[in-house]
């Protein structure tokens, strides 16, 4: 089997030694009932690094922010959420099939949605109105670079919410690498939103898995939503064994994901035909423009580097498990594609 540079996501690391054995070795139960003991401390951890009551362990992200909507709407309710977020675009229509809701997607730009335009979106209390319960937010924004929204915008879109009665979800996917970029606790970003989905399976590296945090009010009613969606797991505490190492020894780690993310995006602003906006390169993530850029993707195949298309950009990920060598056979492949080998 060919061995690639695999560029595609940070969904593609493989779980550490350390997390194998641990998996091997975890203690469980059944976690529908709670007595999973394992996934019992993952959750505890995952609440208090974010400042929070508690948490629960899920599948996936995905399922994280359908749970999360569900827990602060009703059927008919709508909801506020950018154009852009993964929420919209990658979650198969999740939020009207599974929530029954209306969604009202405003433009974002570098993940930000303008205040006063979401302000102007809450609906008044009227008879032909669905109620506005829910903004959601996505930090950092994937589809907008891998950008990171500030503090500062988070607390007045918190207190904005607040003022009109509604709650925040945050889609935290990968909020570590949100707060190495600001260089902050990850409870100073987590404390604007009233639950925050994030992922042990992208940066974080465990095999599978995403927690949500929030009040145990909340938590409670979504382990119910988890388990009417089919998420109840039993014993589990096999795969939350990972995520306890992820939590404990792979946050430090994704800062040189994020170096060898500028390094990279440096590297292609040199060359004339390609395109990469360096205001988003901010985590671990290089989105690019280039001519054919389905042409650059299968010639870097053949070179043994996988990167993904997206739209009608490329999106090149880094991770634990891309080194110098892998970033030396991406850059090679791209200069060789644009002006063919020395000789």
């Amino acid at each position: 089997m060919k061995k690639y540079s695999d560029f595609r996501s940070d969904t593609v690391t493989k779980p550490t030694v350390e997390m194998r054995k641990a998996m091997f070795e975890a203690s469980v139960g059944d976690d529908v009932f709670e007595d999973d003991p394992t996934v019992n401390k993952l959750e505890k951890l995952a609440a208090k690094m974010l400042g929070k009551e508690a948490g629960l362990f899920i599948p996936s992200g995905t399922m994280g922010n359908q749970i999360a909507i569900r827990l602060h709407t009703n059927p008919g309710d709508e909801i506020i959420v950018g154009d852009s977020s993964h929420i919209i675009q990658h979650e198969v229509g999740g939020a009207a099939r599974n929530g029954l809701l209306q969604t009202r997607t405003l433009r974002s730009k570098y993940g930000i949605l303008d205040l006063k335009e979401i302000e102007n979106t809450i609906r008044e209390d009227d008879i032909h109105f669905p109620k506005t319960s829910l903004i959601c937010i996505e930090n950092p924004h994937n589809d907008d670079g891998g950008v990171v929204l500030s503090l500062e915008y988070m607390k007045d879109l918190y207190n904005l919410a607040k003022k009109n009665g509604l709650y925040i979800h945050l889609d935290g996917a990968r909020i570590f690498n949100a707060a190495i970029f600001l260089g902050t606790d990850v409870k100073n970003i987590a404390k604007y939103a009233d639950t925050i989905m994030f992922c042990l399976s992208k940066g974080l590296s465990s095999p599978i898995g995403s927690m949500i945090v929030g009040t145990k009010k909340d938590i409670k009613k979504a382990r119910k939503i988890r388990k009417m969606l089919g998420g109840g797991m039993r014993q589990v505490g096999i795969i939350a064994a990972a995520g306890i190492i992820s939590l404990k020894k792979m946050v430090e780690r994704m800062k040189d994901d994020h170096k060898m993310a500028e390094q990279f995006a440096k590297f292609i602003k040199q060359f004339k035909e390609i395109k990469v906006d360096m205001k988003s390169v901010q985590t671990n993530m290089v989105y690019f423009w280039i001519k054919d850029n389905l042409k650059l993707i299968t010639y870097l195949k053949k070179k043994g580097v996988l990167v993904i298309p997206h739209g009608d950009r490329i999106r090149v990920t880094f991770h634990k498990d891309v080194n110098d060598s892998n970033l030396k056979n991406l850059e090679v492949g791209v200069k060789e594609y644009l002006y063919g080998k020395k000789n």
